[in-house]
C-alpha cells in the first residue's frame, strides 16, 4: 500500500486507555499546526469504537485550539444515548491538558426509507486532470517558502482540480471549487475505514473555496486562515479509493469567518455526503502584523 496512505490508516486506529478514553498519535504535513481532519477523523473514530452495529450519519465538531503536532492527542467519549435506531456520542479531544475540539456524532442502524438527491454538477472527469502537487510542483518559485512542503508533500490522496489555483496572480473568481479525489492506493472493504478517511479528507478545499471572490494571494503573509467548525453527513455508502467530485462553494463571508459547504458525488452521480464549515479569515493590515502564535494557544 502507498506509505503515507498506510501511515494515515494507522494514525485512525486509536490506543485504549479505558472503555471510553483513548489516545491518537499527529503528524506534521506542514500546516501550522495538526490538520483539523486528522483531529476530526480521530475523534470520529474514538466514537465508533463504543458503537456497534451502527454507521455514522453525521458529525458536527468545533475547533477550540491548534493542535501540536509533535504530541499525542487524548480523546474522552461520552455515550450520551443509545435509542432504539440511533446512538449518540460527544467527544472531547485533550492535548496538553486543553480541549482542542469537540465532536458530537450521530450513528443509525441501516434502514431503507424514501430517497432523493440534488444532480451532480456537469463538469470534466479526472481523466487528464493535473494533481495539486504537480501543479506546485510547476510553480515552486512562485510559492513562498512556508507554504512549498505544505502544498508538495506526498499525500494519502490525490486532488485533481478542475480548474487549477494560479498562485501568483489569483483573480477574483465566482466561490466555487469542483475537485476529483480519490484514496492513493486500493483500500479494504471497510465501511467505517472509508468513512473516516473521507472524514479526514473533508477538510481540505472548503474554506479556501470562501477565499477565491476576494482574490487573496498565497504570497500574503498577514492573512490568518483557521477553521472554527466543521459538520458532515453521510448519506450513502462511500468509497474513497474511487474517484469522488468534491464540489465547493461559499454563499457567504462576514465579520472575518468565512462560510462553505461541499458535496461529493460518485463519477455515476450518486451524492454520498455533504459537508460545510465556517473558519477565520483575517487580514492584519501591514504595521498591526504580529507572527502567529505558537500551536495549543488561543487565537
Amino acid at each position: 500500500m502507498h506509505p503515507v496512505l498506510e501511515d494515515l490508516i494507522g494514525l485512525l486506529v486509536l490506543e485504549r486507555i479505558e472503555d471510553n478514553i483513548f489516545r491518537g498519535d499527529s503528524r506534521d504535513i506542514g500546516s501550522p499546526q495538526v490538520f483539523g481532519g486528522q483531529v476530526i477523523g480521530q475523534a470520529l473514530s474514538a466514537a465508533q469504537y463504543t458503537v456497534d452495529n451502527r454507521v455514522a450519519h453525521s458529525l458536527h465538531a468545533y475547533f477550540l485550539r491548534r493542535g501540536d503536532a509533535t504530541s499525542p492527542i487524548i480523546y474522552e467519549v461520552d455515550r450520551s444515548r443509545d435509542g432504539g435506531s440511533f446512538s449518540n456520542r460527544r467527544v472531547v479531544a485533550i492535548q496538553h491538558g486543553r480541549p482542542i475540539l469537540n465532536l458530537a456524532a450521530s450513528f443509525q442502524s441501516p434502514e431503507d426509507g424514501l430517497e432523493h438527491q440534488v444532480a451532480m454538477p456537469d463538469i470534466p472527469g479526472p481523466d487528464g486532470l493535473k494533481d495539486v502537487t504537480d501543479i506546485a510542483k510547476d510553480m515552486l518559485e512562485h510559492i513562498p517558502l512556508k507554504l512549498r512542503r505544505y502544498m508538495t508533500h506526498d499525500r494519502p490522496f490525490e486532488f485533481r482540480h478542475v480548474n487549477p489555483v494560479n498562485f501568483e496572480t489569483p483573480q477574483k473568481l465566482v466561490p466555487q471549487r469542483h475537485v476529483w479525489i480519490r484514496a492513493a492506493d486500493k483500500l479494504p472493504d471497510d465501511p467505517i475505514l472509508h468513512q473516516n478517511l473521507l472524514t479526514y479528507v473533508s477538510d481540505y478545499e472548503l474554506l479556501g473555496t470562501a477565499t477565491l471572490p476576494h482574490g487573496l494571494s498565497f504570497k500574503r503573509d498577514n492573512m490568518i486562515m483557521a477553521s472554527l467548525d466543521h459538520a458532515l453527513w453521510f448519506h450513502r455508502p462511500v468509497k474513497v479509493d474511487e474517484w469522488l467530485l468534491y464540489t465547493t462553494d461559499s454563499p457567504s463571508s462576514s465579520g472575518v469567518r468565512g462560510y462553505a459547504r461541499g458535496e461529493f458525488f460518485t463519477q455515476d452521480g450518486q451524492l454520498v455526503a455533504s459537508a460545510a464549515q465556517e473558519g477565520l479569515m483575517r487580514v492584519i493590515e501591514s504595521d498591526e502584523w504580529k507572527p502567529r502564535s505558537k500551536p495549543g494557544s488561543k487565537d
